[in-house]
């Protein structure tokens, strides 16, 4: 709030420092009465306040930044299941602009259905024809069979002459993830870390300097999670794998060198961009705790598969852009883009070609790489950054102490119920927030277009998923993966097959009085009826001598066919005509709802006719369900 003039700025002396005080008296000023903590003070699903106002950061010490400055990495996801056609997608990204790849088999979580299907060091040859590997950076994302993967990565490599030494690979193994995301384990704890560290031992044998094991947020994250859930699960993953290390004998340091992070980028920007700062953070306290003189972390950051919507799909690519955006200014190593089409099927190499400009416009034309820790000083982030460590942290620490069994930590927490329990209290909230349009999704459950046009993808039948283990030795509930656009999605879904099958629902809006008195409202409903695949057009109103000419309404309602009428009108409107005009299309057939809170009015109107009120606020996925229900049904006999 207070500042002091630089020398080549004297004359700022002239004007006089406000402070806070000052501030918040002209903020009282407008709000007239209003509340402060409603209008202007916001919260994360953490419960953290996000002000509207900060004080500038004080200087605490040296932020842990990457570990090598300059651009990040550009990753593309390599998981088609036709080998020949991934490894044409994947030098089309290399050529394009990609510098790195992340390789996702069949079954694994990141595939979503699809997936390399190569089990032989000749198979991922054909899907890394062409590719030189001593030129770009591999990842595996993490799958059931890591190992086996990690292993046919390293005999590919080997095969082909390179050093070992010289290639960039993070073998991405995370047995933790796939137990969460399958449900799954094939051996006990002890058994799982004697294998681990016995691959990573052959690995850096043959020369690869790893990392070998990823602490992966996706899983978390797709299953619900807040941030401070999603760091403080990929910590307790983490450190789940310095504990099964050090037990086989491998030094802390070596052990902690074995780590890399994935963390998700979400369409929010401040709080993606406080979330991989205080990941390193986070992760500097944890080794400092082992004893060890913190290094940096690579961290690869992955724009948000929850975010992504099946309808208007090309707001995707705003939330793809905000994402990575974000990700670049809290410091990923490494940024995959979502294809803005992926929600509907494998993207071609349009989307693919897209996602990569994405990147590479905010590397080349927006040079965000060239400043290393662009929010620090900024009071909002390092506000943020500070309050997302705290809780990242306490949600760790309650990982940590769970058990099951001879079962500790985060894997205990699985066990025991106790994670799933509190991503399930995450998604009811949240899916409450978006049910109600609190949280809106553009293109989606907010400016819905009925007429978008259909976008294209790679027409192919899902992979098959990767062999079972067999038999586990832990089991536990899976968490799911699901995207926030999905309940309207699903209506949308049942609007178009009753359009296959004749003709699009359709609600029809009795609007009352001029059309300056029913715009926002008859606004209102056409948005929230068309969220759902309802058609509601709209004209000109029924206006006639300063009222309504209701048999004119009346007539349109017959003429449009449809069995749904919305009265949407002003306040006076309703208090002088909602009553005659519900009683008269409800005596013509319809199913009466109105636009608006009923207030005094709900026992006349509903006496009138008016079944149901939708307004700013009500559960829309439900009012939704029942209009479709009431659109889609029988003719009813016509009263009229």
């Amino acid at each position: 709030m207070t500042s002091t003039a630089p020398a080549n700025l004297a004359f700022m002396d002239a004007f006089p420092t406000p402070g806070e005080a000052q501030w918040r008296a002209a903020v009282d000023k407008v709000l007239k009465g209003a509340d402060f903590e409603k209008k202007l003070v916001g919260r994360t699903t953490d419960g953290i306040r996000i002000e509207p106002l900060y004080e500038a950061a004080r200087e605490e010490g040296a932020r842990p930044l990457r570990a090598k400055a300059g651009r990040w990495r550009v990753a593309a996801r390599v998981d088609h299941p036709d080998a020949a056609e991934a490894a044409k997608l994947a030098l089309s990204d290399l050529e394009g602009g990609a510098d790195s790849l992340g390789l996702a088999f069949a079954g694994a979580p990141a595939a979503h259905g699809f997936g390399l299907q190569a089990t032989t060091v000749e198979a991922l040859d054909e899907v890394l024809g062409g590719v030189m590997l001593d030129l770009v950076r591999l990842r595996l994302d993490p799958a059931p069979g890591g190992r086996k993967q990690a292993l046919l990565l390293a005999d590919l490599a080997e095969k082909r002459g390179h050093a070992p030494s010289s290639l960039q690979i993070d073998f991405g193994m995370e047995p933790i993830g796939v137990l969460a995301s399958s449900g799954a384990l094939a051996v006990q704890l002890p058994e799982l870390g004697k294998r681990i560290a016995e691959t990573i031992a052959t690995l850096k044998s043959r020369g690869f300097t790893g990392p070998f094991l990823a602490a992966d947020g996706r899983i978390w994250h797709e299953a619900g999670a807040t941030e401070a859930q999603e760091l403080g699960a990929v910590l307790a993953t983490a450190v789940t794998y310095l504990r099964l290390l050090e037990a086989e004998g491998f030094p802390l340091a070596e052990a902690r060198d074995a780590i890399s992070f994935t963390l998700v980028a979400d369409a929010d920007e401040f709080v993606t961009v406080a979330k991989l700062r205080a990941a390193r953070l986070l992760w500097n306290r944890v080794q400092r705790a082992c004893g060890l003189e913190p290094e940096p972390v690579f961290i690869h950051a992955e724009t948000a598969w929850r975010s992504l919507t099946r309808r208007d799909p090309w707001v995707n690519l705003l939330r793809g852009t905000i994402a990575a955006f974000s990700a670049g200014v809290g410091g990923a190593d490494s940024i995959g883009v979502q294809p803005f089409t992926a929600a509907l099927g494998l993207p071609d190499g349009f989307a693919r070609r897209i996602a990569r400009n994405t990147q590479l416009i905010l590397l080349e034309e927006a040079n965000l790489w060239r400043v290393a820790d662009p929010a620090a000083g900024a009071g909002g982030f390092e506000a943020l950054t500070q309050a997302l460590c705290e809780q990242g942290w306490r949600k760790f620490q309650d990982l940590e102490v769970e058990s099951s069994g001879d079962l500790t930590g985060i894997v205990g927490a699985l066990a025991n119920g106790h994670i799933q329990k509190g991503l399930s209290r995450e998604r009811d909230a949240r899916a409450k927030a978006i049910a109600t349009r609190r949280e809106p999704i553009t293109g989606t459950s907010e400016f819905p277009n009925l007429s978008e046009a259909s976008v294209s993808v790679l027409a192919l039948p899902s992979a098959a998923l990767a062999e079972s283990a067999g038999n586990s030795a832990i089991t536990v509930e899976a968490l799911p993966s699901i995207r926030l656009a999905e309940p309207f999605e699903a209506l949308r879904a049942s609007a178009d097959i009753a359009e296959a099958a004749g003709e699009r629902p359709k609600a029809f809006l009795a609007t009352l009085g001029p059309i300056a008195g029913f715009t926002a409202r008859s606004g209102f409903a056409r948005n929230l009826f068309e969220a759902g695949g309802i058609a509601a057009p709209s004209g000109d109103g029924f206006a006639k001598a300063g009222a309504t000419d209701l048999d004119g309404l009346v007539a349109a309602f017959r003429a449009s066919g449809a069995k749904l009428a919305c009265l949407c009108g002003s306040d006076e409107a309703y208090a002088t005509e909602a009553v005659p005009a519900a009683k008269a299309l409800t005596a013509a057939g319809a199913t009466v709802w109105l636009a608006g809170r009923p207030g005094e009015q709900e026992a006349a109107l509903r006496e009138a006719g008016v079944t149901n009120f939708v307004f700013a606020g009500c559960d829309a996925v439900a009012v939704l369900q029942e209009a479709l229900a009431v659109a889609i049904s029988p003719i009813s006999t016509n009263k009229g």
